[in-house]
């Protein structure tokens, strides 16, 4: 099932996603940076790569993706004057 365009969503809907879209991207976020933390301390203390590193960079990529929809759900509610 395809998500619906922010145009063809009720109000209810839109500012629904919007709160939900925050929420996981703050969530996101604070994962990220402890997956960070830990990645660091572990190289530090270990003195080895691993994949710890790896993954705040992807939830990045993933932060990122929803910080545009979350911009086109900002522009659809201020053009409905909500």
């Amino acid at each position: 099932m395809a998500a619906k365009k922010p145009e063809e969503m009720s109000n209810e809907e839109l500012l629904k996603n919007e709160t939900i879209l925050k929420t996981i991207m703050y969530l996101l976020i604070f994962f990220a940076v402890i997956l960070l933390a830990a990645g660091i301390w572990l190289i530090i203390e270990k003195k080895q790569f691993n994949a710890l590193t790896i993954t705040p960079m992807m939830l990045g990529i993933i932060v990122m993706v929803n910080a545009n929809n979350l911009k086109a759900l900002k522009k659809e509610r201020k053009s409905r004057g909500l």
